[in-house]
């Protein structure tokens, strides 16, 4: 794959940061049971704690600890509990409908069905991004909406209360499954939902003026009409895989997607896809500390592949088979179901049915059987857990100006001064021809590059300094659909989506 020496460091950089303090946290245990757990990390080791809470965790959990470490909330797809466990301020009755009521009990069955991101220069709220199921037959059970809830901490007396709830930002046939990757500059998020079929991403941003729906990718993925799941950014932000599957007359028609990602424009390229199909189901996705390595799991068998590689497949190892142990006894196996890579730097594997023990990938940097798969490894001490993971993030990731971006957020201090083109297009929508105005910093010329959805240059020119006005025609070979126009001069960058329509 293309990569640069900077991206490098960047990565060597996002391992030594990814343990701090948002993401400390994993609360175990579902359903009934008495006694459920959480497990606290630090950048060496964890610790585990048996407690007693009313939230339940089937698939779905989102929580998050603020920048010291301090835990703040959960949220298990139905409903909201603050730091103490009871129902934050205005917290009941997520994902309003039918499929969410009768799983009320136990929480949503959505691997990364939410998450949890502290909205930028603002240390007082945080946006829960979530969805839910349905029971509409003719899309098998797929999300129809994704939704986000702000929550301001200082509601409630410091134990936060959710000041906009159940909001919609679009609607479509999604698979079950948000991630989640810090922008370019330090300072934004990208959101993205994968459509049902598994190929096509939506794609959304989070800045300090609010939550815009971004656009949409499509790709040439296998169509399954079926389950996409843990959609998961590497560490250093520049990959981003998952997994598609169906059943189908005794096989789990299955493969692993994998795409670069662009933090600063948004936008995947270069779509690769490896057939893994036999007989057994798999859901889990995780990248290693270093961003190298993308481990994918079924039922029964761990695989690893080296994403530095020309050819992605070819690398695939298998790193472990299952080894049948129960936990404590029949019929509770320790199957392999999701991942989660913590911030002690090792990834986690939950089983599918209530178990009292969890699986862990102890040096997943390394290459093949010298990762260290050590099976059922971590006891619960009697709590049991279903299969959720926490949906976290890399909140530690840096700004990245080797992308064109400019920087706008260090050791979590926004910096001031950032150029504003005033950038606007009009008309848009448009047949391809079309006005630009803009601003450009004092003394400098620009260039103008307009991408297609693949990350294909498809129009370019440069901007002579103090010029604000430029009258574009795209080729007429362009077809109809969404373009991006970037701005780029002095360092500074900024994208427009403009429609042409024919």
């Amino acid at each position: 794959m293309k990569k640069t020496i900077g991206i490098v460091l960047l990565c060597l950089q996002c391992a030594i940061a990814w343990a701090q303090g948002y993401n400390h946290a994993w609360l175990m245990g579902y359903g009934s049971w008495v006694n459920k757990g959480r497990i606290m990390f630090d950048s060496t080791g964890y610790q585990f704690n048996i407690e007693q809470r009313k939230m339940s965790f089937l698939d779905t959990q989102g929580n998050i600890s603020d920048a010291n470490g301090n835990f703040l909330m959960s949220s298990n797809g139905v409903w909201i509990a603050n730091a103490t466990g009871d129902t934050m301020l205005n917290g009941s009755g997520l994902n309003p409908n039918s499929y969410t009521n009768n799983w009320s009990n136990y929480g949503l069955p959505l691997s990364n069905g939410n998450l949890i991101v502290p909205w930028p220069d603002d240390t007082t709220r945080y946006v829960l991004f979530h969805q839910t199921g349905n029971y509409d037959p003719n899309y098998l059970y797929a999300s129809r909406e994704l939704y986000y809830s702000i929550i301001n901490m200082q509601g409630d007396s410091g134990r936060g209360e959710v000041i906009q709830k159940n909001t919609i930002i679009f609607q479509d046939s999604l698979a079950w499954g948000l991630g989640a990757c810090r922008h370019a500059n330090g300072r934004d998020w990208w959101i993205v939902a994968l459509s049902d079929k598994g190929n096509g991403i939506h794609t959304v941003l989070l800045n300090p003026s609010g939550i815009q729906y971004w656009g949409y990718q499509q790709f040439p993925f296998p169509s399954y009409y079926a389950i996409a799941t843990q959609p998961s950014f590497s560490p250093d932000g520049s990959k981003f895989a998952f997994t598609s599957g169906i059943g189908n007359a005794g096989l789990w028609t299955h493969s692993v997607c994998y795409l670069d990602f662009d933090r600063c424009s948004g936008v995947f390229t270069n779509p690769v896809h490896v057939d893994i199909t036999d007989s057994v189901v798999g859901l889990g996705v995780a990248f290693s500390p270093n961003s190298k390595y993308l481990f994918v799991c079924k039922f029964d068998k761990i695989l690893q592949f080296n994403t530095d590689t020309s050819d992605i497949g070819a690398s695939m190892q298998t790193v472990a088979i299952n080894d049948g142990f129960y936990s404590p006894s029949p019929p509770f196996q320790t199957d392999f179901w999701l991942m989660y890579l913590a911030a002690n730097g090792k990834i986690y594997l939950t089983s599918g049915n209530g178990v009292q023990h969890i699986h862990l990938i102890n040096t997943p940097d390394m290459s093949g059987l010298a990762c260290d798969v050590q099976q059922h490894a971590l006891s619960l001490n009697g709590v049991y857990h279903s299969g959720s993971v926490p949906n976290h993030p890399n909140y530690y990731l840096g700004c990245d100006t080797t992308l064109g971006c400019p920087c706008l957020i260090t050791t979590g201090i926004s910096e001031h001064g950032v150029h504003d083109f005033k950038f606007s297009i009009a008309p848009n929508p448009n047949n391809g021809a079309f006005k630009i105005i803009y601003l450009l910093p004092q003394n400098k010329a620009g260039r103008l590059e307009v991408f297609d959805i693949t990350g294909k240059v498809v129009y370019q020119m440069s901007l002579p300094q103090w010029s604000t006005l430029q009258q574009i025609e795209l080729p007429q070979s362009l077809s109809n659909g969404l373009y991006s126009c970037v701005i780029t001069s002095d360092g500074y960058r900024q994208s427009k989506k403009v429609a042409v329509v024919r």
